[in-house]
């Protein structure tokens, strides 16, 4: 008999903790539902504020857009006069018609002076006309100049001999005869391998051409300075630009 009333005691105290597990639910508090509540019904106000406040414009004329005239003045140095007189239409063109730019040499500062007007619809092109202008007065020919125009994707670059290596004397003028060559020969290479175009002015080399284009004739010409012979320097544009035109 005490047998079995040990075992009814047992299973009513094992029905009992089930219970009591079953019994143990966490219940959200009413603050934490309250605090949600709060922060809800604030996210709501600040919504409707901001969108109260937030101003409404009216929409705006591409004439105001544009702002006011702005300009750009290029130096023209003295043995690039007569060049630009004789060039004068073939620059004035392009800038007036194509562009729809005002474009004036002023005779007391020695300035190209290129201004917007009403009828330029692309702001961009003021840069452009630029750019144009005073790759001519380093030296460029019109016709290649006129590229930068046409296309996007062309820069103009230029850096001292002196810059790569300090040369003085007769040690200057051999380094400017190699990138040179007899004739001029090396310097048409390095433009038809890498499509450039180059400008050698005393001790300045200015290069015309796109980013990757530019670089090639850039590590030629550097290293026609600092001493490699004119073959070597052939050799490595033409592997470099045959690897380029593989990957376009």
């Amino acid at each position: 008999m005490d047998t079995d009333t040990n075992t009814v005691q047992d299973a009513g105290a094992a029905a009992e903790k089930v219970d009591d597990t079953d019994s143990f639910i966490k219940v959200k508090s009413k603050k934490t539902q309250k605090r949600k509540h709060e922060q809800d019904a604030a996210d709501m106000d600040t919504e409707d504020v901001v969108a109260r406040k937030r101003p409404q414009f009216p929409p705006i004329s591409g004439d105001k857009l544009k702002g006011p005239d702005e300009m750009r003045k290029i130096a023209v140095p003295a043995h690039r006069y007569t060049p630009l007189k004789e060039n004068w239409l073939k620059i004035f063109t392009p800038i007036v018609e194509n562009l729809q730019l005002q474009v004036r040499f002023n005779l007391k500062t020695r300035n190209v002076e290129i201004k917007t007007c009403k009828e330029t619809q692309d702001i961009a092109s003021l840069t452009k006309a630029a750019d144009f202008v005073r790759a001519f007065v380093l030296g460029f020919q019109v016709e290649d100049a006129l590229a930068l125009i046409r296309l996007d994707e062309l820069f103009l670059e230029s850096f001292d001999v002196t810059d790569v290596k300090p040369l003085k004397g007769d040690h200057l003028s051999r380094a400017i005869g190699r990138i040179a060559g007899k004739g001029g020969k090396t310097k048409f290479t390095i433009e038809n391998v890498t499509k450039t175009r180059i400008v050698l002015a005393e001790t300045k080399v200015h290069l015309l051409g796109s980013f990757q284009n530019i670089k090639m004739a850039r590590t030629a010409i550097c290293n026609l300075i600092l001493g490699s012979p004119p073959s070597k320097v052939y050799g490595n544009i033409r592997v470099v630009a045959s690897r380029t035109a593989e990957r376009f």
